[in-house]
């Protein structure tokens, strides 16, 4: 292990140190990551980012773009041939189409590049031609950013850790019957491995789909190739004192090792580690609806997320002796168009405290972090209705799986988050006074003028934020 991790870091200090010494005779390269958990909407995200870069007629929060400093831009073939590429087109179909359809979520990492040709400023700017600056979009599921935790963490550490939460999800009952009868000290046998695992699996998958955000180990979710590898089939065991050499618990034990190993530590060393910039996307309206619980997992998550960035300045002697550090980070609420204009300052708050520990980890280490809510792309439009004598703004739109436009009011978001965090602190099942609800929203039909990318709220303001000062 201390090998393998020795000569990661030597394979990521050569390559940094070969990025820095060429960097000033070449084109310059932001790598932007992009990452979330299930649902939050990482792949419209890219799609409508790069839509709004190619026609910036809606980017007028992007200074770059709304003072018209980039000439042109545009797509072409990605650096890295072994990753998949963001099927850009097709998802940029789906979602333009007369009968318009959510696109296919992330369940891999894939990556784009867009090319801007950009005039300097500056008083030299006049005598200076336009530059070429690259942008490559690395999407990667967030389930599998939450994995590289577990390399903190030894087999009965994380075992115990889950364990100790299982009562509190929702559908773990199955899995919890099933420990209930395993004795983790007798002899292994595949069958019984296999048994665990897809309970365990099952388990995961139900937790994920009501709003939780802990879901590790991420592959088990989304996992490829690896599907029925023994990798992939473990699952958290009670502990056990001295346990025999080939007992349930020491194969366990094993191919965890094995997962962090095989599995963690590439996608660590191959992707993550070579990354610039940084968005990290959140359902949390999604969360706040599914209850106090909901809210503390993805607390808690982010937090978690966080340490798996080597965050800080990317000054020159940093980049050449400890590779690429992420020097900015975003934390973006989604859907922020499911709710009146007037909630988006609560949406953001709750944000900006959900993700304080995080936020605060990543600021100390010298990052710079933000957080606001946005809607990559916008499906409703805004309205007002009278309930019970007081006008209350809703928002309309076509309802997922119909043709029914619908008036949507999701409950009144407090002023102040504790009265949110409080609760999901101390463990409360549910909110006392309110429910929120969610709904899902076909997107729209689009008209776009020519030079119009997709409607959208706050998604210049994010890039400006992420690439404003690179750019």
């Amino acid at each position: 292990m201390v090998i393998t991790t020795l000569a990661d870091g030597i394979t990521r200090t050569v390559g940094s140190v070969t990025d820095t010494l060429t960097a000033p005779f070449s084109d310059q390269v932001i790598r932007l990551g992009v990452t979330g958990l299930s649902r939050a909407g990482k792949t419209v995200f890219i799609t409508s980012l790069v839509a709004n870069l190619l026609d910036r007629g809606r980017m007028p929060q992007f200074q770059v773009a709304a003072s018209g400093r980039i000439q042109t831009a545009y797509l072409q073939p990605q650096p890295d041939d072994t990753i998949a590429r963001f099927d850009y087109e097709n998802h940029l179909a789906a979602l333009t189409a007369q009968a318009p359809e959510w696109p296919d979520g992330t369940r891999r990492v894939s990556e784009l590049r867009l090319s801007l040709k950009v005039q300097p400023k500056g008083l030299l700017s006049g005598l200076q031609g336009p530059r070429t600056i690259h942008l490559d979009i690395v999407d990667y599921p967030g389930e599998w950013l939450l994995d590289l935790s577990l390399l903190e963490k030894d087999f009965a550490t994380w075992s115990a850790e889950v364990l100790l939460n299982l009562p509190d999800r929702p559908k773990s009952e199955p899995f919890l019957a099933v420990l209930g009868e395993t004795d983790p000290s007798k002899p292994f046998t595949e069958p019984d491995a296999q048994h665990l695992a897809t309970t365990f699996t099952d388990h995961l998958n139900t937790a994920r789909e009501v709003g939780f955000s802990d879901c590790t180990p991420g592959r088990f979710l989304l996992p490829g190739d690896l599907a029925g590898s023994p990798v992939l089939t473990f699952a958290r065991l009670p502990a056990v004192e001295k346990a025999a050499r080939k007992s349930l618990w020491r194969e366990f034990e094993r191919r965890f090792e094995s997962y962090k190993r095989n599995v963690v530590r590439p996608f660590f060393r191959d992707h993550f580690s070579k990354i610039d910039r940084q968005i990290v996307l959140t359902d949390v309206l999604g969360a706040i609806h599914a209850g106090p619980p909901a809210v503390e997992d993805m607390r808690k998550s982010m937090s978690g997320i966080l340490s798996a960035f080597r965050a800080g300045k990317s000054d020159f002697l940093t980049r050449l002796f400890q590779g690429r550090r992420i020097d900015k980070i975003l934390f973006v609420a989604t859907k922020a168009d499911h709710l009146h204009h007037e909630q988006h300052p609560q949406l953001t708050a709750i944000t900006q405290a959900l993700l304080r520990d995080a936020k605060d980890r990543a600021d100390f280490s010298g990052a710079t972090t933000q957080a606001m809510s946005i809607a990559a792309l916008r499906t409703t439009t805004e309205s007002t209705r009278t309930h019970q004598g007081r006008e209350l703004g809703v928002v309309r739109g076509q309802l997922l799986g119909g043709d029914k436009q619908a008036a949507f009011y999701p409950g009144a978001l407090p002023e102040d988050p504790s009265h949110l965090l409080g609760p999901a602190r101390d463990g409360a099942k549910n909110w006392l006074d309110v429910d929120y609800e969610v709904m899902g929203f076909a997107p729209a039909p689009l008209t776009l003028k020519p030079g119009e990318g997709p409607p959208h709220i706050r998604l210049d303001k994010a890039a400006q934020f992420l690439l404003g000062d690179l750019l």
